[in-house]
């Protein structure tokens, strides 16, 4: 076995700081193999958590469910499983594997996540090796899935054929995965006894571009070319989209790759953004979430030797000593985006390209029906916070089954957390729509855009960092936002809203136009001003929320919406626009008698005022040390007084 050094800021010296308990596992782990191997073996329903931390590298968490702890028994130890499938593609006989494999072993339900890969839950440790080993010989994988290293490369959830960018968005999806998979034959020594499954054959670029040095971005002699010993300091996020096309939050990873076409739709290069991760911890303000920047445009030729120059930089100078610390945005943003580009070309042998002017960027869920291009067509199917489940009035995984077995075309997870079939013939078209019509499955056009456009992540019972409820709540929580709007004259209205159960941001509510946030126990830190199409970060407005509050909190920020907004204006868009002051301040101030439809028993009647003339009373209320009313009532005095002109 040989080993690599840690380098830069990740050494260790008698006077500097030590590595985290992390990269000691790591190192002793014998490139991912104990103490899993050997903990397989025992006759025990857990893991230790040495053996936890490595077992992510395999693609598994382990967990337990809350919902049934009690004092005195041990805890009910279950495994989630998360697949690594490039893109969201998933193929017939794989999601076949999958369904039987939810019933087999697990909880009966699976779940499609936010970087599009499929999840299940409910595994006990016994069934690991029997699930994972169907998984691979499904032509399906789950290394990498989670842990240290290159997480699943996402790309946009459309398969058209007639649009060429859309397809190198998903090849070079593929071979960066390829590129970044890890070499050690770990995985199929523990999982398959030693039997080695490929999906499929590499691209001839990567195998080279894996062997080529670039300037110190291997480690010579190392199982591990591209990432040594110690892999990553912390698990690192890549995207690959097309010039316009958001369906992926470009902004969120740490490296996104936008495809450059010429008029004839040849590639020539990519643009590079860097730099972006949500997860944060509360009351630690060392750590945020951040937006990725733009680092520059590369020709194709170069992109694998650039992709290994990036991990490298952040391999060799990432955080090694404190976990909270050690994605790229930190670095990047404590070094400065000229020292990080730097640093990347000379990795890279050259210098970067200016970054090349994009089209304004759309979010697409891609749900409902659309042509391919080739006379095919797709269909994108909305699943609710991502939960593939029968239950009462809609029959959704049996919709799913069905398709599959019928018409045996492949699948695409979105984004979104939505699941969309393609290569259907036109003559199936109908018959398809039937099945999801019997089975309960809501047209794009039925569902409620809150709804359409909303995400949670699974949160408790089952994963270990969940403070409060997010996906079996989120449900609730956007029917009061729906009848809350109605009441307010908004019932057309709608804004992205998402909610994690706690401050990792899994369903990146850092995001949202209405972002919720666990914070305690049914209590929530809300996050507002987020974009409608995922391009600006959301800021904290406030800090705990319980959820019997919601409607009280949020109905003076929707009156003032309704009432100062300008034309065409989204909710985040104008919360940015406003401040947080403004919206405070008239939260402070609000009276719901003087904004409810109709007059009061009181006999106060409503009446509406434009945002600058709100404004403007404010300020000379605050000024004169008087409320609203007042100032109000003796303007109007005044007005009343004048004669007609």
């Amino acid at each position: 076995m040989v080993q690599t050094p840690l380098k830069s800021n990740a050494s260790t010296t008698a006077a500097g700081p030590s590595p985290s308990k992390v990269e000691v596992l790591k190192e002793n782990s014998n490139f991912l193999r104990e103490p899993v191997a050997s903990e397989l073996l025992q006759d025990t329903n857990h893991f230790s958590e040495s053996a936890v931390q490595i077992l992510k590298f395999h693609g598994s968490y382990q967990q337990d469910n809350r919902d049934s702890r009690a004092k005195g028994q041990e805890k009910d130890y279950q495994m989630m499983l998360r697949t690594r499938n490039p893109g969201g593609y998933i193929s017939p006989e794989l999601y076949l594997t999958l369904d039987r494999l939810s019933n087999e072993y697990g909880n009966g339900t699976l779940r499609a996540t936010t970087r599009q890969g499929i999840q299940l839950h409910g595994i006990l440790k016994q069934n690991l090796k029997a699930t994972i080993g169907a998984i691979v010989r499904s032509l399906g994988s789950t290394l990498g899935a989670c842990g240290d290293l290159n997480r699943n490369v996402m790309a946009p959830p459309a398969p058209f054929k007639h649009k060429p960018e859309y397809l190198l968005a998903q090849e070079y999806a593929n071979n960066i995965a390829d590129l970044l998979r890890p070499q050690t034959e770990a995985y199929y020594e523990i999982w398959l006894d030693g039997e080695k499954f490929l999906s499929a054959e590499e691209h001839p670029d990567v195998v080279a571009a894996r062997q080529r040095n670039g300037n110190g971005t291997l480690i010579h002699n190392s199982v591990e070319p591209i990432y040594g010993t110690h892999y990553m300091p912390r698990k690192f996020k890549c995207a690959v989209t097309v010039p316009g096309d958001n369906s992926i939050d470009a902004y969120t990873h740490d490296v996104t790759l936008v495809v450059m076409t010429d008029k004839a739709g040849q590639l020539k290069g990519f643009n590079v953004l860097a730099g972006g991760g949500l997860g944060r911890t509360h009351n630690k303000e060392e750590t945020f979430a951040r937006v990725a920047d733009e680092i520059g445009y590369v020709d194709k030729a170069d992109v694998y030797d650039l992709m290994k120059a990036i991990v490298a930089t952040q391999r060799d100078y990432g955080d090694r000593h404190s976990r909270r610390h050690a994605r790229m945005k930190y670095l990047i943003n404590d070094w400065g985006v000229e020292r990080f580009r730097q640093q990347v070309e000379a990795y890279l042998g050259k210098p970067l390209k200016p970054f090349k002017k994009l089209p304004k960027w759309t979010f697409y869920d891609y749900l409902g029906w659309h042509e391919q291009g080739d006379g095919h067509w797709f269909v994108g199917v909305p699943v609710e916070n991502g939960r593939v489940l029968d239950r009462e009035g809609l029959q959704l995984k049996t919709a799913l089954r069905e398709i599959v077995e019928r018409f045996n075309v492949p699948m695409l997870v979105t984004p979104n957390q939505s699941i969309l079939f393609y290569e259907i013939k036109p003559e199936d078209k109908a018959e398809l729509q039937a099945i999801l019509t019997r089975c309960g499955v809501v047209k794009e056009t039925e569902l409620d855009p809150l709804v359409r456009y909303a995400m949670a992540c699974p949160a408790l019972p089952l994963c270990g960092l969940a403070i409060t409820e997010s996906e079996r709540i989120m449900p609730t929580v956007l029917g009061r936002l729906r009848v809350l709007l109605t009441k307010l004259g908004l019932q057309d209205e709608h804004f992205v809203v998402r909610m994690t159960g706690c401050p990792n941001g899994c369903a990146r509510p850092y995001m949202a136009e209405l972002g919720f946030v666990g914070s305690a126990p049914e209590s929530y830190q809300v996050w507002l001003g987020g974009a409608p199409h995922q391009t600006r970060l959301a800021r904290p407005y406030l800090e705990r929320l319980h959820d019997h509050d919601l409607e009280t909190t949020l109905e003076p920020l929707f009156v003032f919406f309704r009432d100062g907004r300008k034309k065409g204006e989204s909710f985040g868009d104008f919360c940015d626009r406003v401040g947080f002051e403004a919206l405070r301040q008239f939260a402070d101030s609000y009276n719901p008698d003087q904004y409810t439809p109709s007059h009061t028993k009181e006999g106060r009647h409503r009446l509406s005022i434009s945002h600058d003339l709100f404004m403007t009373l404010q300020a000379t209320a605050d000024k004169e040390g008087r409320s609203m009313a007042q100032v109000m009532a003796d303007a109007l005095a005044v007005y009343m007084q004048q004669p007609s002109a």
